[in-house]
């Protein structure tokens, strides 16, 4: 893990964007493709803002969220949502969203389904992720059921995540293959989601689920 320290959000969000751009160019130099993992939620938006304005070959830009929450495509909880709004939009509305929400089925029925979108995409060549105060990662909450699965080096791609603490179940990469990811970026904002990190490092990933990413990962905080 590299800790990275800017003084405000802004000039975070403009260097993590930068770095991502950076890190997808350079995939593309070796690989006819780059699949980009992001997380949902407030955090990565304003780093959508300065990517989306990237000039790189979009089209050869497979994206998709780390987790989805299960709601409606045009619901404001929507992680799909929020991405082709925020981020895939400019340039990079040439890229090829992956979703992983099917409308009327519940997660547990189109897992095999969106495993067959997701695959052939693997290794990630990027990540961007987001943690929450409760140390979790994508979908990935402490002691959440079926999380052991998911941690396991054995997981498969995708698992079935249904927090006590949220009003919805999701659908999430297991850590796997988030932690497979090639250039992995992992972005938090303020001093309560600092300590938390300082917290995860000494604990398990099965108490803190984000513990399970954080080799090799560039950590980028502002306050």
């Amino acid at each position: 893990m590299k800790f990275n320290e800017y003084p405000d959000q802004e000039m975070l969000a403009i260097e993590v964007a930068q770095r991502i751009a950076g890190d997808l160019e350079t995939h593309l130099l070796h690989h006819d493709t780059a699949s980009l993992a992001v997380a949902g939620g407030s955090t990565p938006a304003p780093i959508f803002d300065d990517l989306c304005a990237a000039s790189i070959d979009w089209e050869r830009v497979r994206v998709m969220a780390t987790d989805e929450r299960w709601v409606p495509s045009d619901s404001h909880r929507s992680n799909a949502r929020m991405i082709r709004e925020r981020l895939m939009t400019g340039p990079a509305a040439a890229a090829r969203f992956l979703p992983f929400y099917v409308p009327d089925r519940a997660p547990e029925d189109v897992l095999a389904e969106v495993e067959s979108l997701v695959s052939p995409e693997l290794p990630i060549s990027v990540a961007l992720l987001g943690m929450g105060e409760d140390m979790h990662t994508a979908s990935l909450f402490p002691g959440v059921k079926g999380l052991e699965a998911a941690l396991a080096g054995s997981a498969p791609t995708l698992a079935v995540m249904r927090p006590d603490s949220q009003p919805e179940g999701r659908i999430s990469l297991t850590a796997p293959v988030l932690n497979g990811a090639m250039a992995k970026h992992l972005v938090i904002f303020g001093e309560a989601k600092r300590k938390a990190l300082d917290r995860a490092i000494s604990l398990p990933p099965e108490e803190a689920p984000v513990q399970a990413i954080l080799s090799g990962t560039q950590v980028h905080w502002a306050p």
